[in-house]
């Protein structure tokens, strides 16, 4: 392994499989997807987008279900492996102090990271409009929610794993009150988790390319000796709709807003029948990873055709040499 990974352990027990003979692909796919069905609970139309870490030895996440209703709503998850999951059939009921942010009407595309001393959750969170929800919890027994980041209208919030230059950081993607035509990615900045500020653009779609309709945050970012390694997701406008794949960029450590490098090749986009055929088709939409720092592993957890959730898998030397072979 070439790259140094830094801010977290070794992680053996990651879920992973090797390459398959005779391929090339930077991102290869798990053999057994979905990893979540849609049809897992009883009353679940869809399962997707979800969000998932290390937790005890073992593992636990945040998961997007949405139910025959076609509610939207997050549910806790745990698992042996990373691979078979129970999934908590009680939604979240987050600990508020203020009803006018607690009384929220749905979430969804929930992210986890573990900074300093808990795990935070953040997510899609629906006030006057969708907005960023934010909220922690030590043993995902208990959630504690906070204010909301911003003002509506915004989606994909996504923390980095520690502060920097002694502030909390999270990337976002400003949006309207439907489904966004548009969509750029912005660094923001908090002295504790409650008031938002420093906003800098990081960077927007691609004209001529897979992303060139607009673009979100995907996983955690990844603090490596190169650069924040970056996952997110880009759509471009096809003549059927959206089609939604994944990309990787390089920011700078202490000035996230700078990109160092972004490759110019998506790194997965649908090409099954799980990600081409579901209830919104050709969507690969990446929320979470786990990495072992002692390898290099990466398992990369995505929503496909917004329906079920799967799990595909590369290294972060791989990424990153991308990155460095084949950038804008």
């Amino acid at each position: 392994m070439k790259t140094k990974i830094n801010g977290i352990p070794p992680l053996p027990n990651i879920p992973w499989q090797d390459r398959p003979a005779g391929s090339s692909e930077i991102v290869w796919r798990y053999s057994n997807n979905p990893v979540v069905p849609r049809d897992i609970l009883p009353f679940s139309n869809s399962v997707f987008n979800s969000a998932v870490v290390p937790y005890n030895g073992e593992f636990a996440g945040v998961f997007r279900v949405d139910n025959t209703i076609r509610q939207m709503r997050l549910h806790r998850a745990f698992s042996r492996d990373a691979l078979k999951w129970t999934i908590d059939p009680q939604p979240l009921q987050f600990e508020c102090d203020d009803p006018e942010v607690g009384n929220f009407v749905y979430g969804y595309d929930p992210r986890v990271v573990w900074i300093e001393d808990r795990y935070w959750v953040s997510w899609c969170n629906y006030y006057h409009g969708p907005t960023i929800g934010l909220a922690w919890t030590l043993d995902f027994k208990v959630f504690h929610q906070h204010e909301n980041a911003f003002l509506p209208f915004n989606r994909n919030g996504v923390l980095f794993p520690r502060r920097i230059n002694g502030h909390y950081a999270m990337i976002s993607r400003p949006s309207d009150s439907g489904h966004t035509p548009f969509g750029d990615i912005f660094y923001s900045e908090s002295p504790d988790m409650h008031y938002w500020g420093n906003h800098r653009w990081v960077m927007g779609p691609k004209g001529d390319s897979w992303q060139y309709t607009k673009i979100g945050g995907g996983p955690v970012p990844l603090e490596t000796s190169e650069g924040w390694l970056l996952i997110y997701h880009g759509v471009l406008q096809s003549c059927s709709g959206y089609v939604y794949s994944a990309g990787v960029a390089l920011l700078d450590l202490e000035k996230p807003w700078k990109v160092i490098g972004r490759a110019k090749p998506y790194i997965l986009n649908p090409r099954t029948l799980y990600e081409c055929v579901g209830d919104v088709p050709n969507v690969v939409f990446p929320c979470a990873t786990l990495c072992d720092s002692a390898t290099g592993r990466l398992a990369i957890y995505y929503g496909a055709a917004d329906t079920v959730v799967a799990l595909a898998f590369t290294t972060v030397d791989d990424l990153i040499d991308l990155i460095k072979s084949n950038s804008w």
